[in-house]
């Protein structure tokens, strides 16, 4: 009888199990507005989430989705976002600091330390002195995102608890595996750069320079995809990164592709915990901070 009222207790508690669930919010630049209307479907259907990862604009993003602000908070403020209010200098040649970045994040959420966030979160960078892959999950929020978001050649690196934070691009611009490594059993990707042009327009340095950084940022995207669950791709090709035009396009982008891809993400709200996790493979010199 005790037997008995053990297994049903077992059961129980297995039935009442919450699956958790991860977002991955890959970088893009400009194109990250796609993740805006990504959230606003994820709102539409009453989507939560369990864990927060994000890569450059992802980590922008997910700062804010991770901080409880929700589609219309954000949208608010992005629609006003000028160029200059990110980059401060554009002097060629001359990486601009993050600082304009750090006061968009301290403006709107405040100085705030990144376990303080609502939903746990994870900006993902990489430190340019040692190469380590950075999984932030405490510190200051508004320098670990800037850091995730500081692209080589147009930003300078963010110095962070001794570490040279550069743009978490340059290793892994898809974080799919961060939320599985936190204990989430499934994840939900955002990809905006998977429909892009990664070819250079021409042979000049600058456009040159701009392709390579693509062609790193499409490699390592891939490598996200081993881990995710669901991925969407919006459709971001007519886009640049670089240009705030087309706004409202790409964040119409971004919820239609949510919208299609809804049906496979609410079937994966309705499995089961996997009880044996899938690990991330980290290699050795990779630091959870």
């Amino acid at each position: 009888m005790e037997f008995l009222e053990k297994v049903k207790s077992k059961l129980s508690l297995e039935k009442n199990k919450k699956v958790k669930i991860g977002l991955a919010l890959g970088g893009g630049g400009a194109r990250g507005y796609a993740h805006l209307g990504a959230i606003k479907a994820f709102e539409e259907y009453g989507i939560n989430f369990d864990f927060i990862a994000g890569t450059s604009a992802g980590a922008f993003t997910g700062a804010f989705y991770a901080s409880g602000w929700t589609f219309e908070q954000m949208y608010s403020i992005a629609k006003e976002f000028r160029r200059k209010d990110i980059r401060r200098n554009k002097i060629p040649f001359m990486p601009s600091s993050t600082e304009g970045i750090q006061e968009i994040i301290v403006n709107n959420l405040g100085d705030i330390d990144i376990k303080d966030t609502k939903i746990p979160f994870c900006a993902f960078a990489v430190d340019v002195l040692s190469t380590q892959e950075c999984l932030i999950t405490k510190g200051n929020l508004a320098k670990a995102v800037a850091g995730s978001c500081a692209v080589p050649g147009i930003f300078q690196p963010v110095e962070f608890d001794g570490r040279a934070l550069a743009d978490g691009g340059l290793q892994n611009t898809l974080p799919s595996n961060v939320p599985k490594l936190f204990g989430c059993d499934y994840v939900i990707a955002v990809d905006v750069n998977a429909k892009r042009t990664y070819g250079a327009s021409s042979t000049k340095i600058l456009d040159v320079m701009g392709a390579t950084i693509r062609i790193l940022m499409k490699r390592n995207a891939e490598k996200g995809y081993e881990y995710a669950d669901v991925v969407l791709t919006p459709e971001t090709k007519r886009f640049k990164s670089t240009s705030l035009e087309g706004f409202d396009d790409m964040i119409e982008e971004g919820y239609l592709e949510a919208i299609d891809k809804m049906p496979q993400i609410l079937e994966i709200l309705n499995k089961k915990p996997i009880s044996n996790r899938l690990k991330s493979r980290y290699k050795d010199d990779a630091t959870i901070i």
